[in-house]
């Protein structure tokens, strides 16, 4: 129990002295530590004597349940910037042809498929912000999941050594997996604008528990310097590596009229850097995104999986 206390308030640390907690690799740490919390937690059951059967599966269901219903709802929000991604590429090949032919009729197309993109861009900030604002399985207690208390701190403190210590696993990876969701959604889903963080940390779980208790309050506070650095959250989809690639999208669109405008062609170069520059960051956007999904499909596997083994072991 203490090697798994150890392990998570390592991995906490080590995601808030990376910094930028809404970029891609944060965001891809968090979803890595999130799942192998989760898969440590269920190795160790078999450890732990548990009885047949009673509280103790039912609470992990239901914890199981809340990281289900909050990972589809960050893997939505991921979606949704997939879509930029791909209209942002179609505007980047215009842009590209434009190069070599910035006739008036190229300069419309690609004024069409930037405007195709910024649509786009719209349009998913929408889809998540209402994701992150409507009921059901994207509700926000669903996605931040910091402001509900776990089964074990409802119970008391005092019963967190409940089931051989396995009430104070469980609210560790609550608490724990409750922040690095805020993460996730913040960066994937919505940021929003204003209010300060939840806070997920609110009782300790007994001996070994102290240390990571500790390490979600610093990295709370990382959370919240990034907050006031930036000078707050501005509303919309946090993702650094999205707001980039819109960046370079508006920036190239400004060197193409500019050079109609002028009626110069791109032997400045202008054009052709921002182009690549708006290539490089759709890269990163898609390669990124992509290994997002990847890492909430095997976590949902996981806990597929390990309901199934805990089940199992219960009904033997």
């Amino acid at each position: 129990m203490n090697a798994f206390f150890t392990s998570l308030a390592r991995g906490l640390d080590d995601l808030g002295r990376a910094g930028g907690l809404s970029s891609l690799p944060a965001l891809l740490r968090a979803a890595a530590l999130l799942r192998g919390l989760h898969s440590q937690l269920t190795l160790m059951v078999g450890q732990l004597h548990l009885p047949p059967g009673g509280r103790w599966l039912d609470e992990y269901m239901d914890e199981t349940a809340r990281l289900w219903d909050a990972c589809l709802a960050v893997k939505l929000g991921v979606a949704a910037v997939e879509r930029y991604c791909a209209a942002a590429s179609c505007a980047a090949s215009a842009l590209e042809d434009w190069l070599h032919d910035p006739s008036p009729v190229s300069t419309r197309q690609v004024m069409r498929a930037i405007s195709a993109s910024r649509r786009e861009a719209m349009a998913a900030e929408e889809e998540n912000r209402a994701l992150a604002d409507t009921g059901g399985h994207a509700d926000r207690a669903a996605v931040a999941a910091a402001g509900r208390a776990s089964p074990a701190a409802r119970d008391g403190r005092a019963r967190l050594t409940g089931f051989n210590g396995f009430r104070g696993l469980l609210y560790a990876l609550h608490n724990a997996s409750s922040l690095l969701l805020l993460i996730l959604a913040r960066g994937a889903v919505s940021c929003g604008g204003g209010g300060g963080l939840p806070c997920a940390a609110d009782g300790d779980a007994g001996s070994g528990g102290v240390g990571f208790m500790a390490s979600i309050a610093t990295l709370q506070q990382r959370m919240a310097a990034e907050v006031e650095e930036g000078g707050g959250f501005a509303p919309g989809i946090g993702m650094c590596e999205f707001r980039c690639a819109r960046a370079a999208l508006e920036a190239a669109r400004d060197e193409v009229e500019r050079a109609a405008a002028a009626g110069r062609k791109c032997e400045d170069g202008g054009v052709k850097d921002k182009v690549e520059e708006l290539k490089a960051w759709l890269d990163v956007l898609r390669t990124g995104t992509e290994g997002l999904v990847c890492q909430l499909d095997d976590f949902l596997d996981d806990i597929v999986e390990g309901r199934k083994e805990l089940s199992d072991l219960c009904s033997h």
